[in-house]
């Protein structure tokens, strides 16, 4: 099974499927290598399932419960400039509503005030801190909130050189962090040190440099967020692993960081999403410099992607689909001249809310997002000058 996360640059998009729950229609891509011709490909349905036989084999995707395929509603479409490459069909499903077919919250929507919840490592599950029970769980004001604040107040800003600290039996709650206060446990699992973010050589006064107390993990240095004097934590929701304290049970002994950090950041994005009713999200590094421009499609896709390499041989193949978020992105790095304009668009019209994460983290998510770019058929890599990602849910 591991050929099926091999990227479709170097093996080829054999079997792409995407389903749209909302609107009830689906697109099947087949690569020419695994079809010539749409009469070569028979789909049908299942209970749960999707059957697509080709003439290098049989394969079978597995789909959430309550979406079933409308036999008979399988119709070649054009594939436009791919023609040559792919074979494109269109669906029609039916969608029943299934009780769990949300994805399950994130950190931020998990935490309780008067829960007793257990903090680790991402990167090797050491636990960091001692159990805590918070008496308040609160969230801070948005991203952008001191940028908003004199259309609030009719004086002087109340705010100017003031941090937003929590007490020592506070959860205060960030877009992408949380803030607690140090326990006496933190020397014996927590390291510090101090890094520079920004430029000295900085033109724009702003972004002058300054200085950072970072926090890592002992065991495996993997940087968890920042100290904030006096005595408090800021930790990053990528970095930590926060789950309610349950009896003598330990979480798992290692988890998929691609996998985590990409849904971890689906959930915290579609969460923002829905709570915020915004689509744009600038996504920063500590110092306010943007590092990738995302734009949230929707999250109501269901998509299976299958190498032709694995289709064909004895016996039919089985694949899961998964829930996903579409995205398009641009990198403040790409040098085209259409993503510079998107990115001057972005900044003149300040489109995007903030979405601020260590400068590594940045770096790991654009590596997933263009790992999903790339293992998508050819003409579902861009669209309107952006490049087109999906992160699991």
């Amino acid at each position: 099974m591991a050929d099926l996360e091999m990227p479709a640059k170097t093996h080829g998009v054999g079997v792409f499927l995407e389903l749209r729950k909302k609107l009830q229609t689906g697109l099947l891509i087949v690569g020419k290598a695994v079809a010539s011709s749409p009469a070569d490909v028979v789909v049908t349905g299942g209970d749960s399932s999707l059957h697509i036989r080709t003439p290098r084999g049989e394969l079978s995707l597995t789909l959430p419960a309550g979406v079933t395929l409308e036999q008979g509603f399988c119709v070649p479409t054009p594939a436009g400039e791919s023609c040559g490459e792919e074979l494109h069909f269109r669906l029609r499903i039916s969608v029943t509503p299934s009780a769990d077919e949300e994805a399950s919250d994130g950190v931020v929507e998990m935490l309780r005030a008067k829960e007793t919840y257990c903090f680790h490592c991402q990167g090797c599950m050491t636990r960091l801190l001692e159990d805590r029970v918070f008496k308040r769980v609160l969230p801070l004001p948005n991203g952008n909130w001191n940028t908003i604040v004199d259309d609030w107040c009719c004086h002087p800003d109340p705010f100017a050189n003031r941090k937003l600290l929590p007490r020592a039996e506070d959860c205060l709650l960030g877009d992408t962090f949380l803030l607690l206060a140090r326990d006496g446990g933190c020397d014996q699992t927590l390291a510090e040190e101090v890094s520079s973010v920004g430029s000295e050589d900085s033109q724009d006064s702003k972004k002058t440099c300054r200085r950072l107390a970072l926090v890592s993990c002992k065991s495996c240095s993997l940087v968890l967020g920042e100290a904030v004097p006096p005595e408090s934590l800021k930790l990053y929701i990528t970095q930590v692993v926060v789950e309610p304290a349950v009896g003598d049970r330990m979480p798992e002994a290692s988890l998929n960081r691609q996998v985590s950090l990409e849904q971890t950041l689906a959930a915290r994005l579609l969460g923002l999403s829905t709570s915020m009713s915004t689509f744009h999200f600038s996504v920063q590094t500590p110092d306010g410099k943007a590092f990738l421009l995302l734009w949230l499609l929707n999250s109501d896709s269901i998509t299976a992607s299958v190498p032709q390499t694995c289709v064909g041989g004895d016996g039919s193949l089985h694949s899961p689909t998964a829930r996903v978020l579409k995205l398009l992105y641009t990198a403040r790095s790409d040098t085209g001249i259409q993503h510079r304009d998107i990115v001057s668009s972005w900044e003149a019209n300040a489109i995007g809310h903030p979405v601020v994460l260590p400068l590594k983290v940045c770096e790991e998510l654009l590596q997933v997002i263009d790992d999903s770019n790339s293992a998508l058929p050819a003409s579902m890599r861009s669209m309107r000058s952006y490049e087109v990602a999906y992160l699991r849910l």
